[in-house]
């Protein structure tokens, strides 16, 4: 029987069962070969030279050995099909691989900017001839690519670029004019896929070789982390571009950036999970060694408290990511039985569940700040210290909530595409919203309590986004057009969201693994407890103000009770179940789930 693919944002208003995601033990033998192959890679060639990398030259040779490397291995062509000299992996393998890469720092920025943003757009708007001329040599290395999109007054709001192309006299090349800032690679990049306003007004996208007569670049920036990437400000001035260096249309430029920012934004969520794996081994193994008082530090609550939640946060991020990415290589592959071009198909998924790509941006990036911030504190003062690992993992991760669209934009694009769907019919939100209303007005149900592995978790989950569909919409009857002025409504529903969706993942996840093994779910079963526990208390907290923002007098009282009805949940132990994840951590003496 053919699985039953849920749309994207269909999460909240329709339940999954356990058999339909995607888990880490689904992975195959061959995907963990890979990704083994990643470890040995960044074991050998980047974890020796993490200080050199970051304290090289502004030559960056080293970055740039250590990437045609990668492009021997294979590593930087696992997305390219094989007609073009990559290995043709489907969606599941590389975001495997983007998670094995994850805790490659400097390196994994100039790596994913090359194989995501700086290649993808041209397997998935390229012309056959443009496919054929820069993917093989992208694939091994010998050219390295950067997407040059931000400008100087046009971070966020990518569309309102200044940088011009205007068509030659001769018709032949479009001349573009501009300024690119925060370029990732843009100081050895032989590409650019790069972003101008055709005629000042048709945002297009374009190939740029970097040995064209007009290009500049400025001085490496000097950052705040990721100090080992390549960052410059580039500068077009009257560069000829050859008419059939444009990709994709003139004028639907803006197709191109925002999809590739979905895949982008799903890529840095995993890279994000598989960094906080490795952090977490760093922070573990410290605590297993540093003795204080006559004991390990790894034997106080205080630090067992730490070293749970670091994991726990981590899993659920793994289990959101991967049930993406389940969804993501099922529709690729569903469309591509049905007869779309594989790039199409691609492009397609991603729009697909570009909320889903946006909620993990978010949380894998606010995941891995906090543990980085607890690695630093397990170490202590030696935390603060250059020469142990937690400072450069603490520095390195904050540029990742302000990558690929900043938290706060991808806060409100997750709730203005869930009700721009709604408004097209693609999605059905208002007839489960009016099911809530009809059930505020009901009498509760008390009936049996349901039964098996997570069963009361999922109920109240399936209940907390019940609570959003209350809230959402009659935020959306009061301010109508306006809410998308009303940013920390928005923000707040959008957190509810969050918790939902990767709470949802957690059980779904352990459900599945249950039914294959109930006793090697157990400690996953108590990840999820205490997540979910502490979820619905977020949640309710982000509900409050939501409603408290907008809403008085009876309307208030009614939403309110509302919220309580549909976030409560009986006490969980949390600090018991703690102990004995941070248990199994300090016993592995490393991550180990």
């Amino acid at each position: 029987m053919e699985k039953e693919l849920l749309k994207g944002g269909g999460f909240l208003i329709k339940e999954s069962k356990p058999e339909s995601v995607f888990i880490p033990e689904d992975i195959t033998e061959e995907q963990k070969m890979m990704a083994e192959m990643v470890g040995e890679f960044l074991e050998k060639e980047i974890w020796p030279n993490l200080d050199a990398i970051d304290k090289q030259s502004s030559d960056h040779q080293l970055t740039i050995q250590l990437l045609n490397k990668a492009g021997e291995l294979g590593l930087l062509g696992t997305a390219i099909p094989e007609e073009y000299g990559g290995l043709g992996e489907d969606f599941n393998t590389n975001t495997i691989l983007a998670m094995a890469m994850g805790p490659s720092h400097s390196f994994g920025v100039s790596f994913a900017a090359h194989t995501g943003i700086g290649t993808l757009p041209i397997l998935y708007y390229g012309t056959e001839e443009q496919k054929k001329k820069y993917l093989p040599k992208l694939v091994t290395g010998e050219w390295k690519s950067a997407y040059c999109l931000t400008e100087p007054t046009s971070g966020s709001d990518a569309l309102s670029a200044k940088t011009t192309a205007t068509l030659s006299d001769d018709g032949n090349y479009y001349i573009l004019n501009g300024q690119k800032m925060w370029i990732t690679n843009g100081g050895f990049a032989d590409i650019l896929i790069t972003f101008a306003q055709v005629d000042g007004d048709k945002f297009t996208c374009f190939i740029i070789p970097t040995d064209s007569e007009g290009f500049t670049k400025g001085e490496e920036e000097n950052k705040l982390g990721i100090k080992g990437s390549s960052t410059r400000a580039l500068f077009l001035d009257n560069v000829k571009v050859p008419k059939e260096n444009i990709l994709g249309e003139i004028g639907k430029g803006h197709y191109v950036a925002f999809n590739i920012l979905n895949i982008g934004r799903f890529k840095l969520g995993a890279m994000t999970t598989g960094g906080a794996k490795r952090f977490i081994s760093i922070a573990v193994q410290y605590a297993n060694e540093r003795k204080q008082f006559g004991k390990t530090i790894a034997s106080f609550g205080a630090i067992k408290h730490k070293l749970a939640e670091m994991a726990v946060k981590t899993f659920v991020s793994e289990a959101a990511i991967l049930r993406t990415s389940g969804l993501i290589d099922d529709m690729v592959k569903k469309l591509m039985s049905e007869g779309m071009a594989y790039s199409d198909a691609l492009i397609k998924a991603a729009e697909e569940y570009a909320i889903e790509s946006s909620i993990m941006k978010v949380f894998g990036s606010e995941m891995l700040d906090f543990v980085v911030d607890e690695v630093v504190q397990v170490f202590g003062g030696y935390g603060y210290s250059e020469e142990y690992p937690a400072a450069r993992a603490y520095r390195d991760s904050r540029i990742n909530r302000i990558f690929e669209g900043t938290n706060e934009i991808n806060r409100l694009l997750i709730v203005d595409m869930l009700v721009k769907r709604s408004m097209k019919g693609r999605i059905d939100l208002m007839g489960p919203a009016m099911g809530v209303q009809k059930e505020l007005m009901s009498i509760p149900s008390f009936g049996e309590e349901p039964e098996g592995t997570l069963a009361k978790e999922l109920k109240a989950i399936n209940n907390a986004k019940k609570a959003i569909l209350m809230i959402a919409g009659s935020a959306v009857q009061k301010f109508m057009q306006k809410l998308a002025d009303e940013q920390e409504i928005i923000m707040n529903i959008t957190d509810m969201l969050i918790e939902v969706f990767v709470s949802e993942s957690a059980i779904l996840r352990t459900q599945k693994l249950a039914l294959q093994n109930v006793e090697s779910a157990a400690p996953f079963v108590e990840m999820t407890r205490i997540y979910v526990s502490d979820a619905l208390e977020r949640i309710n907290n982000y509900g409050k103000h939501a409603i408290s923002a907008f809403a008085e007098g009876d309307e208030l009282k009614m939403l309110l009770l509302g919220l309580k009805r549909f976030t409560k949940f009986d006490p969980v132990n949390t600090i018991k179940l703690r102990r004995s994840i941070a248990d199994k951590l300090i016993e592995a003496n490393e991550y180990c789930f």
